[in-house]
């Protein structure tokens, strides 16, 4: 191992524990020990040193123990007498750098990230802050609750891994043509520190890149220690998807060294912290990438691969910088052994996963299509295959270029495939992909389906050539491309002429009812197999989803119908179908074959699952679902909460602190997450009285779902029945629930006990 490498890592590191000692003590001087120190959403403290130590740190004074930890595992600079070969003393100190940088951090909320650092105190890394600076902090930490939203998308693929890029790019254009290249790629990049004052979130505002979840470009903070937050997001996804243990650091770096597919892209000079803090990074088996000449740490150990590379920029073979921008990234894949999927998509703008949260103001708006102002519908059917022209790309009707800047217009997009694999139930499953794929597109914003859909295109990309062609360029390739096991043939065709449009809007309109009718008959009883869904196994090794027609998967991504599409495009894939057997108890929901494919499923962990039933061996969930529902034995029913809800529960609890229970493979009665949809399913809980059980729901449930939850309430014979469940608004407390549901005369307080 590099003899340097190791001076300068373990350099940085006893600098910053110190620096991190000093802190502490003048914070407890000037704040007392007794100061909260937390993290804003999150139930897992300060994640790092709780992953890390077991240490729920809620106090200044509770990180006394965290920092006397780290200096145990700090090693002396190697000098001529004393001189290790090894890693162990390097990767020591790096661990000791996460649970000092943390400490700072946790410090500086407790300073309220002033503009200014601390008085009297130059933080780590020379930072200069200056007076438009927040003390380096744009994002600060990921909440537990996006953590989730991103979960469906880390364990089935859309998100393959996440970079962490620290330092600043040799210019703006290299350092929006990385970023670029990692959204192409659908990979998540936390952004942190500079090089000389210049960080590469700098670069990427100047050039109007827009930053946030919605484009998975996630800018921590301009000092190298704001990238504590993305070691941070690892060690909470271990602790939230793998049912991992708070203090179990030796499974969870392995855990992340296995399944979370990371790496650190450093640019720009390195400097002594960014060496320790690579080393803490190394530590969870993400390796490092440089565009500097450094020395290299290349046999394979901690790592699955390469330990650091040195890929100079200017000595990348390559023809000019954006090649080499576009190698470095591929270099930086290899190492990790990122999986990626990129469809080549014929379009003349960006294309990935990362711009499907994209959002176009009306202010760069070039037209619209839907909306209030206009009609948009989306319809896809088969047809035989004689009559599917396959890559036909039809406009019918005038294109946007005689619509004045902001203005709106209707528009069809009617998508003909055939296959001979394909079956009508699989159309409306591959009619919803249109969102995701059109979305797919940068400065393209689809909202919606059927013939509420709306799109807006904006000025940049209309300037860059998009135009209604691209539609059907999109969905040819992409159909091709993920549903190519069923779809043989694509032909689209895009209309805008006023006469053939609303002809086409009928039709659509007649099919649209004609699902709706057949879902609706399309129950439990009706057919004999469910099917798993072991997506999540890549984050939560022993949760299973069993998804029946009444019941979709917790994540709310994935109903019977999308299953069994799944598992007719890839047979041995994610969802397999269940032979349910013989009926052992239908209240509950139990049958031989559901049973026997729990115990497989799980490694043996659930022996049983009752599909009906919260109160007796109910489902596990990964970490990603939409809802929690749990059990108040007080009030006799159960509440449910959203996961975009931070508020107190009465049950004492926010979602996070919840979801430490519900999630990770466990089997908790009383307590199960869910889809959200699945709330207004005939077969919610019906083992332990239905609908009527929910005394308490988040009260973005009761807004975005309005409409279903009314007929829910009509069916249950109940038509105020949703009135008579409290929220957020009025109730978080046990207390206060008990007497709203008295005031209300809610029906859970003469249902027979749950118990």
């Amino acid at each position: 191992m590099s003899r340097y490498i190791a001076t300068r890592a373990i350099r940085g590191s006893n600098a910053l524990v110190m620096e991190a000692e000093v802190m502490l003590d003048r914070a407890i001087a000037e704040k007392g020990a007794e100061t909260p120190v937390s993290f804003p959403n999150t139930a897992y403290y300060l994640p790092l040193i709780y992953a890390m130590t077991g240490q729920a740190v809620e106090t200044l004074g509770g990180l006394r123990p965290v920092l006397e930890h780290a200096r145990s595992l700090l090693h002396p600079i190697p000098s001529g007498k004393y001189w290790s070969p090894y890693l162990g003393e390097t990767l020591d100190s790096g661990m000791a750098t996460l649970l000092a940088a943390e400490t700072i951090e946790a410090i500086r909320f407790v300073y309220g990230l002033q503009p200014e650092p601390m008085p009297g105190f130059n933080l780590a890394g020379g930072t200069s802050y200056g007076p438009n600076d927040p003390g380096g902090h744009l994002n600060g930490p990921i909440d537990d609750i996006q953590l989730r939203s991103w979960g469906i998308q880390l364990v089935d693929g859309r998100m393959p891994g996440f970079a962490a890029i620290v330092g600043a790019a040799k210019s703006n254009e290299v350092a929006v043509k990385i970023v670029r290249e990692l959204q192409r790629r659908n990979i998540l990049t936390f952004l942190s520190g500079n090089v000389n004052g210049r960080s590469i979130i700098h670069q990427l505002q100047e050039e109007g890149v827009e930053l946030g979840y919605d484009t998975y470009t996630v800018p921590f903070g301009t000092d190298t220690l704001s990238a504590i937050y993305a070691l941070g997001f690892a060690a909470r996804s271990a602790l939230t998807f793998g049912g991992l243990k708070a203090g179990q650091a030796r499974e969870i770096l392995l855990y992340n060294r296995e399944r979370v597919f990371a790496f650190v892209l450093a640019l720009g000079e390195v400097d002594d912290l960014k060496y320790a803090a690579a080393a803490g990074a190394i530590n969870f088996g993400f390796p490092v990438i440089a565009d500097t000449l450094i020395p290299e740490i290349l046999p394979t150990g901690v790592t699955r691969y390469e330990h650091v590379v040195s890929m100079p920029f200017n000595q990348i073979e390559g023809k000019d910088d954006m090649e080499r921008a576009e190698a470095l990234v591929q270099k930086c894949i290899e190492v990790r052994g990122v999986k990626v999927k990129v469809a080549n998509v014929p379009v003349p703008v960006p294309y990935g996963s990362a711009f499907e949260g994209e959002v176009v103001r009306k202010t760069d708006m070039r037209v619209e299509f839907g909306g209030k102002h206009s009609r948009c519908f989306e319809y896809l059917h088969m047809a035989p295959l004689d009559q599917v022209t396959d890559g036909k790309v039809e406009v019918v009707g005038p294109d946007f270029s005689q619509v004045p800047p902001q203005g709106s217009m209707d528009m069809g997009i009617v998508v003909k495939v055939a296959g001979r694999q394909m079956q009508e139930d699989f159309e409306p499953v591959l009619e919803r992909q249109i969102h995701y794929f059109i979305n797919g597109a940068s400065g393209i914003q689809h909202i919606g389906q059927r013939d509420i859909a709306w799109i807006r295109i904006s000025n940049a990309a209309a300037e860059k050539g998009f135009s209604l062609e691209h539609f059907g360029k999109i969905l040819h390739a992409r159909f091709h491309a993920d549903f190519g096991a069923i779809v043989d043939k694509v032909q689209v065709t895009i209309y805008t002429e006023p006469a053939l449009l609303a002809e086409w809007l009928a039709k659509a309109r007649a099919a649209y009812d004609y699902r709706n009718k057949r879902l609706a008959d399309l129950t439990d009883d009706k057919v004999d197999e469910f099917y798993s869904c072991t997506l999540c196994q890549s984050f939560a090794p022993n949760h299973v989803c069993v998804v029946s027609p009444e019941r979709l998967g917790l994540c709310g991504a994935y109903n019977w119908l999308d299953c069994k599409a799944s598992y007719n495009i890839n047979p041995t894939g994610p969802n397999q179908p269940i032979k349910l057997g013989k009926p052992i108890d239908l209240v509950k929901g139990y049958w031989t074959g559901t049973n026997d494919y729990a115990k497989v499923g799980s490694h043996g962990q659930v022996q049983e699952v009752s599909m009906y039933s919260i109160m007796e061996n109910p489902m596990t969930a990964c970490g990603c679902f939409e809802c929690i529902v749990m059990l108040i034995p007080e009030a006799n029913g159960v509440m449910v909460v959203s996961r975009e809800d931070t508020s107190m529960t009465p049950a004492g609890m926010t979602f996070s602190t919840l979801a430490g229970i519900a999630g990770g493979g466990l089997q908790t009665p009383g307590v199960m997450g869910v889809g959200k949809f699945y709330l207004i399913s005939p077969k919610f809980i019906s083992a332990d009285g239905g609908f009527k059980r929910v005394v308490w729901m988040s009260s973005v449930l009761k807004e975005t779902m309005a409409e279903e939850l009314k007929a829910v309430a009509e069916r249950e014979g109940d038509p105020d029945l949703i009135e008579k469940i409290a929220d957020e608004r009025h109730v978080s407390t046990v207390e206060e629930l008990l007497a709203w549901m008295e005031e209300h005369n809610h029906p859970a307080l003469v249902l027979d006990p749950m118990f």
